[in-house]
């Protein structure tokens, strides 16, 4: 890309009960990724991996907007409240198809891979739902942590198990709930 093809994006950072979020955003108001600050380097790898090397220039924010204030309301308890926020991402069409989905899971429930795989229509697929849920670069909004093992266990989460605990707790969901 050159300079002037350059996507520009707004990275607010949120503090939150499990770290500080990096909220990043286009000009439309759209999530373009969600990161927890610890796990900046992997925002950044994947912006590069779906906007290419200097497709993208990330300005600061100033922690406002409605993105953000739809963040601070699922944190103090209105779990609806990411539904209506507007995501924009790269990937594959296999991962779009994915994340699509993962925003369907309601909170406080969970699916397995399995589930997951069955749900998009390729049941035998349950090695790359687990790659692209993987590769989810909007976190909380896009519902990863809602994914657990086929026996109800908590299993890889990119921001840490402690996160994903602390998320699927925060949503009602008991600590050892069987996938349903």
């Amino acid at each position: 890309m050159t300079a002037q093809q350059k996507l520009r994006f707004r990275v607010d950072r949120l503090a939150t009960p499990i770290g500080v979020a990096l909220v990043v955003q286009d000009e439309h108001g759209r999530l373009r990724a969600l990161e927890w600050e610890d796990h900046a380097a992997r925002m950044t790898r994947l912006l590069r991996l779906h906007y290419g090397d200097d497709g993208v220039e990330l300005v600061e924010g100033d922690g406002s907007g409605p993105i953000v204030s739809a963040l601070r309301a699922y944190l103090a308890g209105d779990l609806e409240a990411l539904d209506a926020v507007p995501v924009e991402t790269g990937g594959t069409t296999f991962q779009r198809r994915v994340w699509r989905e993962l925003r369907r899971i309601r909170a406080g429930t969970t699916l397995s891979y399995g589930q997951l795989a069955r749900r998009i229509g390729r049941p035998d697929a349950v090695r790359a739902v687990g790659l692209a849920n993987g590769s989810n670069p909007v976190s909380v909004v896009v519902p990863c942590h809602r994914v657990v093992g086929s026996d109800g266990s908590l299993t890889g989460y990119a921001g840490g198990l402690t996160r994903k605990r602390w998320l699927l707790s925060h949503e009602g969901v008991p600590e050892h709930a069987s996938a349903r």
